[in-house]
């Protein structure tokens, strides 16, 4: 048998998951799996105060 039978009889495995959404589920676990930024310091307000109620 040579080698080019043998690639021929070979069978192709056949993706039942469209690439779009094997990109798609990607990000998505991309997305939820990274912490949240911290804000910046330098573009954060310092906190009010809370006054107390008459």
């Amino acid at each position: 048998m040579s080698a080019t039978e043998r690639d021929e009889s070979t069978p192709r495995a056949v993706s039942a998951v469209p690439m779009r959404d094997l990109l798609a589920a990607c990000a998505a676990a991309h997305t939820i799996s990274t912490p949240p930024r911290l804000p910046d310091p330098e573009t954060v307000s310092p906190p009010t105060r809370h006054r107390e109620a008459a």
